[in-house]
């Protein structure tokens, strides 16, 4: 295959059941990344399933980290790169500097990068907190997720739309749960 040529990546959905070892795999990529992005550093956050405990998860640790400066991101690139890590820019979300490590067939990590004041880490961290807190919804979640790894096990469109109603019903719950616990 040539370099201009695209390969369609066919990458597996496999839902796991929730693995302590999780938390040490996260604490380790927390100071590799804290050493690489130094001062910048507002906070480093282990997100996403894998964070939540008891629950099914693919096992991809999803990292939130926060810096002061998201524009100072990219001078860290070729680093990263060497490590292992794909940057990915904003990869839809606007603010956003995202980081994949692994091959698109098979990522160990997620690395979600935002300026310190974005509503959209506020957002992952809501929904981490809310499941963490509740856990008849996130075994429901897990229920879903691996019902929908099930029927979608090459089709990650499909299981991303299959969670999406889910997923926006508890990111509402969890924001009101938030601000509750916060007044």
């Amino acid at each position: 295959v040539s370099p201009t040529e695209e390969v369609a990546v066919v990458r597996r959905i496999v839902v796991v059941p929730h693995n302590p070892a999780w938390a040490a795999a996260f604490a380790a990529e927390a100071r590799f990344w804290r050493g690489i992005l130094g001062h910048q550093v507002v906070a480093i956050e282990h997100i996403g399933s894998t964070a939540i405990p008891g629950m099914p998860a693919k096992p991809i640790i999803d990292m939130l980290i926060t810096v002061h400066d998201i524009d100072a991101v990219g001078a860290h690139d070729a680093s990263l790169i060497a490590a292992g890590y794909w940057p990915r820019g904003e990869n839809g979300i606007p603010g956003r500097r995202f980081h994949i490590k692994g091959t698109d067939e098979a990522r160990t990590h997620h690395v979600h990068v935002f300026g310190a004041d974005s509503p959209e880490a506020e957002r992952h961290l809501a929904f981490r907190d809310y499941m963490t807190a509740h856990p008849a919804e996130a075994q429901a979640y897990g229920r879903l997720k691996e019902d929908l790894a099930a029927r979608f096990p090459e089709d990650a469109e499909g299981y991303v739309a299959g969670k999406d109603a889910f997923v926006q019903e508890r990111e509402a719950r969890a924001s009101a749960w938030r601000r509750d616990r916060e007044s």
